[in-house]
């Protein structure tokens, strides 16, 4: 599991995807996120909004599991 360290309180999912170069525009993460292939916390999840806040744990099928991060000063 790799983290990806965010330097804000949270993030969305699908910016998330693209940060943590997991796809490589905002339409392939669309197609990806409702094609229901993103897990987050274990759970499908379709919502491109999704925020993520530190702690989170995202799973995309046959590409890995990412956990969110942040720096000290933002938990």
């Amino acid at each position: 599991m790799e983290e990806i360290l965010i330097t804000t309180e949270f993030i969305t999912l699908d910016q998330f995807l693209k940060f943590a170069n997991i796809v490589a525009s905002g339409g392939e993460a669309k197609f990806v996120i409702k094609s229901g292939l993103v897990k987050v916390n274990d759970e499908v999840e379709q919502r491109r909004g999704r925020k993520l806040y530190h702690g989170d744990r995202v799973e995309v099928e046959d590409a890995g599991v990412w956990l969110v991060a942040t720096t000290e000063s933002n938990q």
